[in-house]
């Protein structure tokens, strides 16, 4: 939605429409909330893993942009990120690396959650 929701699905079918329909309603069973930092990048460094696919999530400045290569793309601005550095490792398989870049996205942590599963406050993790 652009607004840091995302989520990938697959539909088969031996019709057209009805493989996008499938896909689209595998999708909002599979939507993840990702946590933006201000910039509207990710808050800290992250790799995905899905099959022999990798895709490495870097943070990135205000006014870099979006670096990211096809599939990895579409899924992050999907998202909603505007800032961000990305390179994919191992598989171009275009399901396994937006499967992969979901994975990267789904395992990214906000600092209030961090701090709240150690016990401590957020200026103890931040430093």
């Amino acid at each position: 939605d652009g607004n840091g929701h995302v989520g990938a699905g697959l539909g088969k079918a031996t019709e057209i429409p009805e493989a996008i329909r499938k896909g689209k309603e595998d999708a909002m069973k599979k939507m993840i909330t990702v946590s933006l930092d201000n910039n509207a990048s990710v808050i800290h460094d992250v790799i995905g893993k899905f099959g022999s696919a990798s895709v490495l999530l870097k943070n990135a400045p205000d006014g870099t942009g979006v670096i990211a290569g096809g599939p990895a793309r579409a899924v992050i601005e999907m998202a909603g990120i505007k800032n961000i550095r990305t390179k994919s490792l191992g598989s171009n398989n275009k399901q396994n690396v937006v499967l992969a870049t979901i994975e990267g996205l789904k395992n990214t942590k906000a600092p209030e959650d961090v701090a709240r599963l150690r016990g401590k406050s957020i200026e103890e993790i931040m430093g």
